[in-house]
């Protein structure tokens, strides 16, 4: 008489079940172990035996065997992974939760920002976990950065009429951006420098010789990118209106002049302004919109 093996639990699905596993095979985001289980079970739901599911699934039949018996036993937990052996969080959630509402919300006594120490200290963990706790929610105490809000009424125009030169320039016109650098120490090594050879990079005396400072006029061009760009020794609107009749002279006839500049009193002292509204329209070259 042939051996027909231990009997297999009979396995049957309530219509929840059946939706769950259904959704655990198709769904893309659930892992391939979890999805092949959950194609195990409705198979052997059909009514196959582990032998005819192994073989229908490229498994092997203790595979079978083994999730069938786990759902009868536990139903839709058993095709979960058992929790992974090892030791337990030795941090928990209102901890961490701790860390992070101190970090956003207070500072330290006696300090502006928090260190891991002074944090450790507070919370009653280690600084190594704190580190770990701020690099998770990517904090950074140490780190400040600064801004500044104007209070002008017509800032968000301002705004617009800007990034709308930036982003689409009017026909026939240049857009530059204009901005001086001052105080530029003018220095020169006090001896020559020694070459770069086979080994050796080139070398340099670590004295030098002032030499003076400047000051650096730039407008950049924000269409190709090139720059017109002069040195003056002082910083006045005289230097400034000096630049301004540079540009004049280099742009190409025919084209309007928008500049974008920043509020420093120089771009905007009555010379300058005298300079925009009455020099540029007596002559023949292109005019200038600061």
């Amino acid at each position: 008489m042939a051996r027909t093996g231990r009997p297999k639990a009979v396995l049957e699905l309530t219509e929840q079940e059946r939706e769950q596993l259904s959704r655990w095979e198709r769904r893309r985001k659930s892992s391939q172990a979890l999805a092949l289980r959950s194609r195990i079970v409705l198979a052997c739901a059909t009514g196959l035996s582990n032998t005819e599911v192994a073989a229908a699934l490229g498994v092997s039949q203790p595979t079978v065997g083994k999730w069938r018996s786990r759902f009868c036993e536990l139903r839709l937990d058993g095709l979960l992974d058992d929790p992974r052996p090892g030791r337990p969080a030795s941090i928990t959630a209102e901890q961490v939760e701790d860390v992070l509402v101190a970090t956003l919300e207070s500072t330290p006594a006696n300090a502006t920002h928090w260190s891991r120490a002074s944090m450790a200290q507070r919370s009653g963990i280690s600084k190594s976990s704190v580190g770990r706790i701020w690099r998770a929610f990517e904090l950074k105490p140490h780190r400040a950065d600064t801004f500044k809000l104007s209070n002008d009424p017509l800032f968000v125009e301002k705004v617009y009429d800007v990034v709308g030169l930036y982003l689409n320039p009017p026909e026939a016109a240049v857009v530059l951006c204009v901005d001086e650098k001052s105080q530029v120490q003018a220095l020169a090594r006090s001896q020559p420098a020694f070459p770069m050879m086979p080994g050796l990079p080139e070398r340099r005396t670590h004295d030098y010789l002032r030499h003076g400072t400047t000051s650096l006029f730039a407008a950049f061009d924000t269409a190709d990118g090139t720059v017109i760009s002069s040195l003056h020794r002082r910083h006045r609107a005289v230097e400034f209106k000096k630049f301004l009749a540079k540009i004049d002279s280099e742009v190409p006839e025919g084209l309007d002049v928008h500049l974008v500049c920043d509020n420093y009193g120089t771009h905007k002292s009555p010379g300058i302004r005298r300079w925009l509204t009455l020099g540029v329209d007596a002559c023949s070259g292109p005019g200038v919109d600061a």
